[in-house]
């Protein structure tokens, strides 16, 4: 068999790009040009390795990036890989994270990796919309040269009318919202939170500038309420509060880890709401909810973190642990069926027993209305499930 030997590239003074913006190969006249054994003249490939050699493989780097002797550490990289999770917009699946994959395997192939897999867990997050604004022939027009009037839209200095159309944000349809702006106004915290709270990470969902105004002023509210000292008490906390606070401890925790970040700002929110109708918590209820909500809005929880008196970083504290004890319903709001049919409701302790269940439910006039002149042949109750009346007609 013909053995074929390597090409090597010539000796360079200076490693920059060619004029034409190629590789640097392409300042090397005499290499570029070849001729065969035919006489026939040719130019060499430049490009011998694109970009995508280096972004596919930086999650590697990242495990060890001073190491000035080898691609990383054997113990450090046994220790990082794989990759727990990989965020990244359905677009990429052909693209980085095709092309990652296959240097990953290359790598375990060659012995360098420890995992035939780069990532554990793949999570596609949806792309956000915006209104962008287009001429009669179809030109993007950039938000700012755009004016309402009367329900219609008008180029400010062509006076020409345009179509407003919802379409992905992006620099050609020239409808990106800077978040410079958007943090100038609202602050960094109120971005991060909107863009949380727009809905489920994976769907496709619009921008509304009225959504970042909406979650500023929860930010706001938040603020208020703990910052003054006369909403902060000593003493026992109110049982209502301490039970929605660790039903939003668990609810938010759950939530992080699911990638529910829209529903963990649900909770949030409802708890802010009872604490305010309720108008104080103690100091612990309040350091506790700062550092639930930090992980959404980091810089307003630490400042309200020092505001609370501490001295260290909230950075370092532990994630709170929700308390079971309070979590328990004090009430079960059992259904009442009659023949299989459910018929109605009625709420009873979780702890009555079975006996006493039946007798309260009897003696409800709903009940009697079903029953009629038939004493019940058999009554089934489970306990905080169901309670199932028999009757012979």
């Amino acid at each position: 068999m013909k053995q074929i030997c390597p090409l090597n590239c010539p000796e360079l003074e200076k490693y920059l790009p060619g004029e034409s913006g190629e590789s640097p190969l392409s300042n090397s006249d005499e290499w570029l040009s070849v001729t065969d054994k035919n006489g026939r003249k040719g130019r060499r490939e430049t490009n011998t390795m694109p970009q995508w050699a280096g972004s596919c493989w930086y999650y590697l780097r990242f495990i060890d990036p001073k190491n000035d002797e080898m691609i990383f550490d054997q113990a450090k990289e046994n220790y990082w890989m794989p990759v727990d999770l990989y965020i990244g917009g359905a677009e990429h699946a052909v693209l980085h994270l095709l092309y990652s994959r296959f240097w990953h395997k290359v790598l375990f192939d060659l012995g360098i990796v420890s995992t035939d897999e780069p990532y554990r867990r793949l999570f596609n997050q949806g792309m956000i919309l915006a209104f962008a604004y287009e001429t009669e022939s179809g030109a993007k027009v950039s938000g700012e040269y755009v004016e309402e009037r009367d329900g219609k839209y008008y180029h400010k200095e062509t006076n020409a009318e345009l179509r407003q159309i919802v379409a992905k944000m992006s620099k050609s349809l020239k409808n990106v919202v800077n978040p410079d702006d958007v943090v100038s106004k609202y602050g960094a915290d109120s971005l991060r939170l909107y863009e949380m709270f727009m809905g489920p990470l994976d769907v496709t969902k619009p921008w509304d500038d009225k959504g970042v105004k909406g979650v500023f002023g929860f930010l706001g509210r938040a603020f208020r309420f703990l910052s003054n000292p006369e909403n902060i008490v000593t003493g026992e906390e109110d049982p209502e509060i301490l039970k929605g606070l660790h039903q939003t401890i668990k609810k938010v925790e759950g939530d992080i880890e699911n990638l529910r970040f829209n529903t963990a700002i649900s909770a949030m929110m409802i708890f802010l709401n009872l604490a305010t109708k309720k108008g104080k918590v103690t100091s612990q209820t309040g350091t506790t909810f700062i550092s639930v909500l930090s992980p959404f809005a980091p810089h307003m929880a630490e400042e309200l973190w020092r505001l609370s008196g501490k001295v260290d970083s909230l950075a370092y504290e532990p994630w709170p642990e929700f308390n079971e004890e309070f979590l328990k319903e004090d009430n079960f709001n059992y259904p009442v069926s009659f023949n299989g049919k459910m018929r109605f409701n009625i709420e009873l302790p979780v702890d009555m027993p079975k006996e006493e269940i039946i007798r309260i439910v009897l003696a409800d006039e709903r009940a009697q209305k079903w029953l009629g002149n038939n004493p019940p042949s058999n009554i089934i109750v489970v306990p905080n499930r169901i309670v199932n009346i028999v009757v012979k007609n």
